[in-house]
This record gives structure tokens, C-alpha cells and sequence, in this order.
């Protein structure tokens, strides 16, 4: 028999346990705050038709996605948690109370090329409030509230959200004459990255002169409390249509999110940030780790007024946020901002003398009924290599189980930390262990 060797393929994240439970841990607290604040859920297929997924048209889509078919049936893995999302609002929408909030935790596949930190398998945690017809801007305000509150239970303090409207960018370029206002707002998206010449270069490439350039750098570089900055732009008194809606929408987004009581020293308005993906609309939001710049955005989303033209007639706006948890994740363990640690995930470990594991099977069971997070030993071996397994194990307490346990129902509960023991009965050890 060929012995295969074995190894995961590249782009694809495998934990340890302790690195898994962590990572479960701030996938729990994501999922608690989405529920925290009215979000549903839903799960939708990892594989879709592929004509669903490529709706919009191939593109870079279409070069990335893990496409393949089983008999008459052309199908693909799903790239993100939006496109299905649309499908299947549509597909349900009879069923569904609207406005429709929505969220979902799951696995996205993308065959691009994997590089240190950046998976070809990972997890997305999205939340998407859909309305039919019309959707107040109140939703838009409440997604930082929920991005503040998830990330404040993750651990951190200091993280700052961004905010801008991209109907301000679209009309401020309209001011100066660019109506094609798309490539414009990929390249200012990519400030951060490449620096101001590059996208200066860049405009020039698309058709955008240096004089105009300068200005665009000008006004995406303007700066202050959110309250100043809201009034610079006042000030500007640009006439364009779109730049004063996108002013209103931001300034009432603002009012909104203070009344939901967000910390003020967490929110910014940020006129660089734009979004790359075309189907953003509005309201748009990054989130930022103050002392970890280089790590970039940890969460983001926007305002889009219609998803899912490509399957339905009728027009449904929406706004969303996404946290890209693996990618989190990886990035926090390598910059040591999170680390994990070997635990159990067991309060207790029953260990019986080789001639005692039924009865510890039994006692098992009757702490489990109670609510105890309890194990037990079952192989046969030697006292010293039970107890050596607990230690490695992490568990923070063991009770040895022979025949004078067995009947008199105490045992001796030893704290695998200090080795302090002391002798318990079985109501005491409920009460002490209980959930």
C-alpha cells in the first residue's frame, strides 16, 4: 500500500484545537451581536448555478470562482454571502417580512492566488438589512452601532469606523467635469495603498488631467472633527444635485447614529473611502484598529439601492457590513494582538481504576443531566498516564473513582493547577460545576 502524504492545499486555513476554539469564540460573539440586534438567519448552498453567480457578467468574477459541472448542471462555489443573499431574497420573497434583516456566517471559495493572509477558503460574517421599494437611512446608521458593540465584546478599545457617502465623491467629480465617475472612485479607494502620485498617475491614465487630480486629492484630504468636516463641505457650496444629496444623507446618518448612542471618539467621516465594488450606492463604512494600521480594514459594507435587479423587476435598496473572519483572525494572531491558549472545554474529568468504568460511565451521565461539562478517561492505562492526560488536556479538575467512591458517593476533587484536594460529595459537585 503507497502511503500519501498528507497536506492541506494552499489558500486553505487549518486550525490546531486551542486555535479553533478561539477562533469559534470570536465567531460566537460576532453571531451573538448580529442576533443582539434583530438580525436573522440564514444559510444559503456553498454551491450555486453558475448562471445565478455570474448574473452581472463574468469579469474578474468569473476568472476567480471554482466553477465545474455534474452532469447537465453548470455550478459553481459561492465567491461572497451578497450574490446568494439576493437569490434568495427574491426566491422567498413571499415569505419574508421586509424591511429584512438578515445574517449569515459562512465559508466563500475564491480561486485567486493564495498569499500569506489571504485564503482561497474562508469565512464571511455578513449583515444586510433589505427593503422593498424605499429603506430608511435610520438602517444605515445602525450598522456602525452594530459594528461598535461587536467589536467592543471582540476585546478591543481602540478601532475607529469610517464613514462617507459616495453620492458626495460622484458629485464632487461631476463639479470638475468627470462624469464616468467609477474608475475614479477604484483609484481613490486605493490611496492608502499605493500613495498619492500613484493615484494621481493613475487619473492621468483615465483621462483625469494633474490640475484635477490635485483637487480630488484636495478635497479627500480634508480633515477635522465630524461636525467641521461636515460644515467644510457645506461651505464648498457645490451646486451638483448628487453632492447635496449625498451631504443630507451623510449629516442625517450622523444625527441617527447619536441617537442610537454610539461612542463619538469611534466614528469618523473619511472622504477617501469609497468602496471598490461598483454596487455601492450611498452610505459606505471601514473599521480600523487604531495601533494596527497596516493590518487595514476589519470590517466593511455600504448602502446599495438595488441588489437584485439581475432576478427580479421589483427594486429592493439594502446596506451591509462584512467581517472577513479568517483573514481576521490570521491577521491578529500574526500581529499577537489575540493569541490562544490550550484549554478544555470540560470543567471536570472522571478517571476509574480499570475495573470502575462502567461505573464512571454512569456517574457521567447523571452530572451531564445535571448541566456538568464533564469526561471521562476510558482507555486502560496507569494512574500516572490518566493523570498525564489531564494535564495535557488543560482540564482544571479530576476526580479518581474506585471502589470506596463508588460507594459512598464522595469523591476526591483534585485542582489539577494548585494539586490542592478535598473531598466532595456528588450534590456538591453539581453545585459547583452546574451551567
Amino acid at each position: 500500500m503507497t502511503i500519501v502524504k498528507p497536506s492541506t492545499l494552499p489558500g486553505f486555513m487549518e486550525l490546531l484545537p486551542k486555535d479553533q476554539i478561539l477562533f469559534n469564540e470570536m465567531k460566537d460573539i460576532i453571531r451573538k451581536n448580529f442576533e443582539k440586534h434583530g438580525f436573522l438567519p440564514i444559510d444559503t448552498p456553498v454551491i450555486e448555478k453558475s448562471e445565478v453567480l455570474l448574473a452581472k457578467g463574468g469579469g474578474e468574477t468569473e476568472k476567480q470562482i471554482y466553477r465545474f459541472s455534474k452532469g447537465d448542471t453548470d455550478m459553481s462555489l459561492r465567491f461572497d454571502l451578497t450574490v446568494p443573499l439576493a437569490r434568495y431574497t427574491v426566491e422567498h420573497m413571499n415569505d419574508l417580512s421586509f424591511p429584512f434583516k438578515r445574517y449569515q456566517i459562512g465559508k466563500v471559495y475564491r480561486g485567486e492566488k493564495a498569499q500569506k493572509g489571504r485564503f482561497r477558503e474562508f469565512y464571511q460574517c455578513d449583515i444586510d438589512t433589505i427593503g422593498m421599494g424605499e429603506l430608511s437611512l435610520v438602517n444605515d446608521a445602525e450598522f456602525p452601532v452594530v459594528i461598535f458593540h461587536t467589536f467592543k465584546d471582540l476585546g478591543f478599545t481602540d478601532f475607529t469606523i469610517h464613514l462617507n457617502n459616495r453620492k458626495i465623491l460622484k458629485g464632487f467629480f461631476s463639479s470638475l467635469g468627470i462624469e464616468d465617475s467609477m474608475n475614479v472612485l477604484r483609484t481613490v479607494d486605493k490611496l492608502d495603498k499605493i500613495g498619492e502620485e500613484s493615484v494621481l498617475e493613475e487619473l492621468g491614465e483615465n483621462g483625469i488631467g494633474r490640475d484635477s487630480g490635485e483637487k480630488i486629492l484636495e478635497f479627500i484630504k480634508i480633515k477635522g472633527s465630524v461636525d467641521e468636516i461636515l460644515e467644510q463641505l457645506r461651505d464648498l457650496k457645490i451646486k451638483d444635485e448628487i453632492f447635496q444629496e449625498g451631504l443630507d444623507e451623510l449629516t442625517q446618518v450622523v444625527g441617527y447614529m447619536r441617537d442610537f448612542g454610539i461612542d463619538e471618539d469611534c466614528f469618523d467621516i473619511d472622504l477617501k473611502i469609497a468602496r471598490g465594488l461598483d454596487y455601492y450606492t450611498g452610505t459606505v463604512y471601514e473599521t480600523t484598529l487604531d495601533n494596527y494600521p497596516k493590518i487595514g480594514s476589519v470590517c466593511s459594507g455600504g448602502r446599495y439601492e438595488d441588489l437584485a435587479s439581475y432576478y427580479t423587476d421589483k427594486t429592493l435598496p439594502g446596506v451591509g457590513i462584512s467581517i472577513g473572519l479568517s483573514r481576521l483572525f490570521y491577521q491578529l494572531n500574526e500581529a499577537k494582538i489575540i493569541s490562544s491558549e490550550e484549554k478544555s472545554l470540560v470543567d471536570l474529568l472522571i478517571i476509574p481504576m480499570d475495573d470502575c468504568i462502567h461505573d464512571g460511565i454512569k456517574l457521567l451521565s447523571e452530572l451531564r443531566e445535571k448541566g456538568v461539562r464533564v469526561s471521562v478517561y476510558t482507555e486502560f492505562a496507569k494512574l500516572k498516564k490518566k493523570f498525564k492526560y489531564a494535564d495535557q488536556t488543560k482540564v482544571d479538575y479530576v476526580i479518581v473513582l474506585g471502589e470506596e467512591e463508588i460507594k459512598t458517593r464522595k469523591y476526591s476533587l483534585k485542582d489539577m493547577k494548585t494539586g490542592d484536594q478535598e473531598e466532595v460529595t456528588f450534590d456538591e459537585l453539581v453545585e459547583r460545576f452546574k451551567k
